[in-house]
């Protein structure tokens, strides 16, 4: 038998893969039209600063309470109908193959639902049509940069620099140590520290069904 030997990945490399895939086009596509009409509505005020930035602040707190409410959801009856989302699916599929590239991203139906329904509240929730572009956009800009950094850590690629690699260790633990910690995707020990997610990994015993979300309630 031989064995297969990886060859190093640049960043070059995992580009050329990532523009590949229907996710990040859709983004980019929805972000350049947010830009440009932004840009074409005008009436710039201090709130087109403010909103940027609570976004990213709160950024990991919505990734986690995302990650674990929705994308880590249990499948539930409610009578004959079981409840089960596409997104909830396709991650427990990504847990049993984390190295399977195209689970990765947002399934592309279902970002559809979020860039419909997001434009839906920049154009018609917010007092000022300007306001609420700066709001879509920073959030479409956002998952551009979910979408790289979620790809990069399932490639073949190794972490140079300090920032990422602890973001790498932290989203391996969770994929390959256990489930149930480690939750933001983005960020290394943020909303993770704020809500008991983010134990010493030493401590942690690995999960038995961190390939198989839910198998206890599934199997038993």
């Amino acid at each position: 038998m031989t064995r297969t030997v990886r060859k190093p990945m640049t960043l070059r490399d995992a580009l050329a893969e990532f523009v590949k895939h229907p996710s990040p086009w859709m983004l980019l596509i929805w972000s350049a039209a947010l830009l440009g009409t932004r840009i074409m509505v005008g009436s710039w005020t201090i709130a087109d600063v403010i909103i940027p930035i609570a976004l990213v602040a709160i950024s990991p707190m919505a990734e986690w309470l995302i990650h674990v409410g929705i994308l880590h959801w249990r499948p539930r009856a409610l009578g004959p109908v079981k409840i089960d989302s596409r997104l909830a699916r396709d991650h427990r599929l990504h847990h049993q193959d984390p190295r399977d590239i195209p689970l990765v991203f947002i399934p592309w139906p279902s970002l559809i639902v979020v860039i419909a329904g997001l434009t839906g509240i920049a154009l018609f929730a917010f007092p000022r049509t300007g306001l609420g572009l700066t709001f879509a956009l920073t959030v479409a800009l956002f998952l551009v940069f979910y979408e790289w950094t979620h790809y990069l850590i399932h490639t073949d690629y190794k972490p140079r620099h300090a920032i990422y690699r602890a973001v790498w260790r932290n989203h391996r633990y969770h994929h390959f140590k256990n489930e149930n910690y480690w939750f933001t995707v983005t960020s290394s020990g943020t909303a993770d520290r704020i809500l008991g997610t983010y134990p010493d990994p030493q401590q942690v015993k690995s999960s038995p069904t961190v390939r198989n979300l839910h198998a206890p309630s599934i199997t038993g």
